[in-house]
This record gives structure tokens, C-alpha cells and sequence, in this order.
């Protein structure tokens, strides 16, 4: 049967069906797209705030009047503190412990030892590493500015500084610490202090105040 202008029924009936369907895949389609835009969003948003959460902690002591910069000490470095430590006895602290080598190191020594560092990941990091070495319970770690620290209460004391600070934490040590206690400055003395021993060479030096 054919309709107006002589154009059979089917072929009106299969064209009517086709301008639905087109329409729906094509939706489909947008959907589908819009759904890939928003999972790439996404994935571009969480990882900028994963690197920005993992990166500010390093960054921003930069910023700061006295920077103290994250450097791993050397195994040869260690090695120079564990010798000063020779014939000591009672607690340790390291002063900006960054991933926690000089205090696992003196632990294993059998020190009482902690560390104070502002970066909450390498204070993490250095728990994990103090828990695998089997020294987590004489190694510990906080998170802390070592301008709000009192010393007081160790006998030893381990700084891998700056130039920059050596002067005032110099004034800071003086007030704070007992006679006896022993204080090992690494890569840079203090200056004022005469040291009564000292170790290693070139950046790799350590002084027994």
C-alpha cells in the first residue's frame, strides 16, 4: 500500500524508525564522552594535589629565614658520627633528622635515640625504616621546628646544619645543654666552639664539641 505522493508505506515507516535511533546513538555517544572528560578531569585534579601534598613539605623550607634542606647523610658520614660516639653513654638527638640514618645508626648502638624534622614524610618514612630495621623502640621520631625544642634533656647531640644557623643554635645549645653532653656538627662547626676532636674530610667532616 502506498501513501501521499506514492511513496510506500515501509519505506516511510523505516525511515520514521531511523530518525529515532540516530538520535539515541548519538546521545550515547556525548555521554559516553562527557563521562571520559570527567574521569580525566579528575585524575589531572587528584594527581596535581598528590604531588602538591607530597612536594610542599620539601618546598617549604625553602622559604624559610634559616633553611635547612633535606641531604641524605653519606655512609661514610655515619660512620664519622658513630666513631665520635665511641665511649658515650645516655640519649641522642639528631636536630633536622631528615630520613632517620643517624638515629637507627645510634640506636643499633644502643643509644636511646630521637629525631626532630619538619617534614612529616620523612618522619613517616623514617618510623617505617626504624620498624625494619627492629630499632623502633630506641629510635624515635616527631615532627617538630628545632627552634621549639629544648635539648635539655640529651647528652648527645647531632647537627647536620647550615652556616646560616650554626650562630644561633650555637646560643641556643649553650643555654640549654649540660657540661658533659657531647655535640657532633657535621659538614659545618660552630663558631665559637673549639672542638676537641675531629673526623673525615673535605664536606664529609664531623667535630666532637
Amino acid at each position: 500500500m502506498e501513501g501521499g505522493g506514492g511513496i510506500p508505506l515501509e519505506t516511510l515507516t523505516e525511515e520514521s524508525q531511523s530518525r529515532h535511533v540516530l538520535p539515541a546513538s548519538f546521545e550515547a555517544k556525548s555521554l559516553q564522552k562527557s563521562n571520559w572528560g570527567f574521569f580525566l578531569t579528575g585524575l589531572v585534579g587528584g594527581t596535581l594535589v598528590a604531588v602538591y601534598a607530597v612536594a610542599t613539605p620539601f618546598i617549604t623550607p625553602a622559604l624559610r629565614k634559616v633553611c635547612l634542606p633535606f641531604v641524605p647523610a653519606t655512609t661514610k658520614q655515619i660512620e664519622n658520627v658513630v666513631k665520635m660516639l665511641q665511649c658515650r653513654r645516655g640519649s641522642l638527638v639528631d636536630i633536622g633528622s631528615g630520613d632517620g640514618r643517624i638515629v637507627i645508626a645510634a640506636a643499633k648502638e644502643g643509644f636511646t635515640a630521637v629525631g626532630y624534622e619538619l617534614n612529616p614524610w620523612l618522619v613517616w618514612y623514617s618510623r617505617y625504616r626504624a620498624w625494619r630495621e627492629g630499632v623502633h623502640g630506641s629510635a624515635k621520631f616527631y615532627i617538630s621546628d628545632l627552634w621549639k625544642v629544648t635539648f635539655s634533656q640529651y647528652s648527645n647531640v647531632v647537627i647536620f646544619g647550615v652556616p646560616q644557623m650554626m650562630l644561633q643554635l650555637e646560643k641556643k645549645l649553650e643555654l640549654e645543654l649540660a657540661d658533659d653532653a657531647r655535640v657532633i656538627a657535621c659538614r659545618f662547626p660552630f663558631p665559637h666552639w673549639t672542638p676537641d676532636h675531629v673526623t673525615g674530610g673535605g664536606d664529609r667532616h664531623s667535630v666532637g664539641i
